[in-house]
Formats: C-alpha cells, sequence, structure tokens
C-alpha cells in the first residue's frame, strides 16, 4: 500500500513516472521524476533522496516517458491499481507532478516534457493540477519560462521552495547561498507566469533561530507588494526520514510553533496550508 510515510520512486519500477500517496495533494499524486539520476543541484539537509549527488538532470527520453506515462494513467483510471494499493480515502488521482529525485528544471528538454504531459492530460480529459515542484533555481532560462507558460494554460501551478532567506541560513538548509533579493527575484519571474505556491519544509533549526520568523515575514511582505500570482503557503514538517548525512537527527517543528508561523503569514493577507 502507498502510503505518505514512504514516496519510494521505484514502487512500480519505472524510470520516470511514480505514484504517491501525498499529504499536501490530498490524495493520489502521479510523480514525474526528471532526475533518475539522482543529482540535484542543492543539497537540502531534509533531502530523502538516497545516494544524492551534486548535479544537474539528463536530457529525458520521450519516447520512454510517453509509454510509462500513458500507460500508467491508463492503470489509474481504468485499472486495478487504486483498488490494490491506495488506502480506500486515498483513492482520487489529485494532481500530476514534476518532481523527482533533484532539481527538475535542470532538465535540458523541460519544455518538451511539459509539452508531452499537457497532451497525455488532455487525452485522459484530466481535470487536475499539473504541478511542479522546484527551488527556483532556473525559473530565468527561457525554456523553463516556455514550459511554465504551456503550464499555466493547462491548469498549472508551481510549488516554490522556500525554507529559508538569506546566505547563511539558506546555506545551512539547502546547502546554497542564496541572497535574500535574488530569492524574490526568482520567486517573481515565476508568479508572474504561472500560479504559485510558496512551500516551507520547518525543521527545529530553523525554529531555534530566534530571527527567522520575522525575517521570512518580513521578506514575504516585501515580495507581495512586488504582484504576482502568489497563491498562498504550503508550510510543513518532516513525513519520512532524511537520507543526507546527520539526517537521523533532525526533527520537525512542533504543531504549535507551525500553527504561530502560520498567523502571521495570514496577516499577510495569504492562504495557509499546514501539514
Amino acid at each position: 500500500m502507498l502510503s505518505i510515510y514512504n514516496h519510494d520512486r521505484d514502487t512500480v519500477q519505472l524510470t520516470y513516472v511514480y505514484p504517491v500517496v501525498s499529504r499536501r495533494a490530498g490524495g493520489v499524486s502521479l510523480g514525474i521524476n526528471l532526475n533518475p539520476n539522482n543529482k540535484c543541484n542543492w543539497q537540502c539537509v531534509y533531502c530523502q533522496v538516497p545516494n544524492l549527488q551534486r548535479g544537474v538532470a539528463d536530457k529525458v527520453d520521450l519516447i520512454v516517458l510517453e509509454r510509462e506515462l500513458d500507460a500508467f494513467l491508463l492503470e489509474l483510471m481504468h485499472g486495478s491499481y487504486m483498488k490494490t494499493h491506495v488506502p480506500e480515502q486515498c483513492r482520487q488521482l489529485q494532481d500530476l507532478a514534476i518532481s523527482g529525485n533533484g532539481e527538475p528544471t535542470t532538465c535540458p528538454n523541460f519544455s518538451d516534457v511539459v509539452d508531452l504531459i499537457v497532451r497525455l492530460m488532455q487525452k485522459y480529459r484530466l481535470v487536475i493540477p499539473l504541478r511542479l515542484i522546484t527551488n527556483g533555481s532556473c525559473m530565468h532560462k527561457e525554456h523553463i519560462q516556455q514550459g511554465l507558460t504551456m503550464m499555466a494554460a493547462h491548469r498549472g501551478e508551481v510549488w516554490f521552495k522556500v525554507d529559508a532567506i538569506g546566505e547563511n541560513m539558506t546555506m545551512a538548509i539547502n546547502g546554497v547561498s542564496l541572497s535574500a533579493r535574488w530569492q524574490a527575484e526568482q520567486l517573481q519571474k515565476t508568479a508572474q507566469v504561472c500560479p504559485t505556491w510558496i512551500q516551507t519544509c520547518v525543521i527545529q533549526q530553523q525554529v531555534e533561530d530566534s530571527h527567522y520568523m520575522s525575517t521570512y515575514v518580513s521578506w514575504l511582505n516585501d515580495v507581495l507588494l512586488q504582484g504576482g500570482n502568489i497563491q498562498g503557503v504550503l508550510l510543513y514538517g518532516l513525513a519520512r526520514p532524511s537520507m543526507q548525512e546527520g539526517g537521523d537527527k533532525l526533527v520537525s517543528a512542533d504543531k504549535a510553533w507551525l500553527a504561530v508561523f502560520a498567523q502571521k503569514i495570514e496577516s499577510l493577507g495569504l492562504a495557509v496550508k499546514v501539514s
């Protein structure tokens, strides 16, 4: 049975396609893994990918991806997979998610992948979101903007990672040193093209920084003043163990702290969903 506690990309032994039960999606999310090589340009401390390496995605084999996605959508829609592998209360396909074992927008033929997915969603008459789960690092690139434009025309939305603000905290949490200004610019480049949710994972390391909450809320307020189609914030703690060095020692933020954080964000006029 699929579970929120296990997002193994190999459950159906395909190269690019994998089903999961997602807390944030609220049911079955069909993932499209553009990084089966386990390479990412970031290295987040909470990352659940085993044998993660620094790097970028390879070019996707579109023939293989189309064969896998077409066959598995057929199985989900008309076969027995939901009944035999999904808990009864979760047997609803909620989205297709471009995600996986690294940063998907490092894929060199990203816009071709989006076009392929959209065609198959139309074939099966799927009226569900096509979501991109991203760290936002490549949003300035032309072919990524093309992909976002296609997504926006077909119920697309972006889940844009912002776990921390500023160079020191992003290095500690995400393994990269990012300025607050650069983060805001990349987010704006996304939200101006496609509806965007900010996704923020909170662990005890952020909670223990007395300035974390105020810095985040102040930065977010400045971003909102610049406009853009920002839908809200997805706040979440850990559901599965990190596979990175020291990951076994990570502790999720407690519910009470997350509730206060959510209230601060809601005061800016944004929707907040807490998992």
